[in-house]
């Protein structure tokens, strides 16, 4: 497993205020309360049935489509909400996605471009978080390595799971209290990621030990 650099191992979290800052047009005065239900195996289906209104609405402006988030990991306790990463060349160049997302019923709700160039937007009954970036974002990396990470990683599922629900039950209804006090056992987690990409690997500890 490669060691990866600065710009994935770095990671970039706003303050509430440049999340206040981030929305489009009126920000929810009574967001809805914090519910973290048990893994539904249905959540891949409709993250499945999502990809494919993407893709058809975008064509070939979308690069690439994953399902995200901890509804993307099987077992994991999670608000009901699917997240999907969307990569597109250019998030500045709205006119090239925008419109065809929202013809096909998201709307553009997060404008974040000092953050990796995020957009986000969300279907009609929020049940769907589209986070689009523009290819290369270290964000879209980051996203990728936690998902497979708490796929094969029980103990840290658990650990995950359990700060997750004790969090919601802390800030019920205050979804951006939530978020950024994840981000301590996210960053936890990382660590371990990042260390175990760094780590040699058996063939070149082998190859080490031949040349002695």
């Amino acid at each position: 497993m490669p060691a990866f650099p600065p710009e994935i191992t770095q990671r970039q979290v706003g303050t509430p205020d440049e999340i206040a800052r981030a929305w489009v047009g009126t920000r929810p005065n009574a967001p809805a309360p914090i519910r973290i239900v048990e893994y539904d195996a249905s959540w891949p289906d409709r993250f499945a049935r999502a990809s494919t209104t993407i893709h058809s609405a975008l064509g070939a402006a979308a690069i690439r489509v994953e399902h995200v988030g901890s509804t993307s990991v099987p077992g994991l306790a999670a608000k009901p909400v699917i997240d999907i990463d969307v990569t597109v060349a250019d998030t500045e160049v709205e006119d090239s996605y925008a419109p065809a997302l929202e013809a096909a019923g998201f709307e553009l709700v997060l404008r974040e471009p000092s953050w990796n160039g995020h957009r986000m937007f969300n279907d009609a009954g929020a049940t769907i978080n589209l986070h689009v970036f523009p290819s290369g974002a270290p964000e879209l990396v980051r996203h990728v390595l936690l998902r497979d990470w708490l796929r094969t990683h029980p103990d840290d599922r658990r650990l995950y799971a359990e700060a997750k629900i004790r969090l919601a039950e802390r800030t019920r209804n205050d979804p951006g209290a939530y978020n950024l006090d994840k981000n301590a056992v996210i960053d936890e987690i990382f660590g371990r990621i990042f260390a175990a990409a760094a780590e040699p690997t058996g063939d070149a500890e082998g190859a080490a030990a031949e040349d002695r």
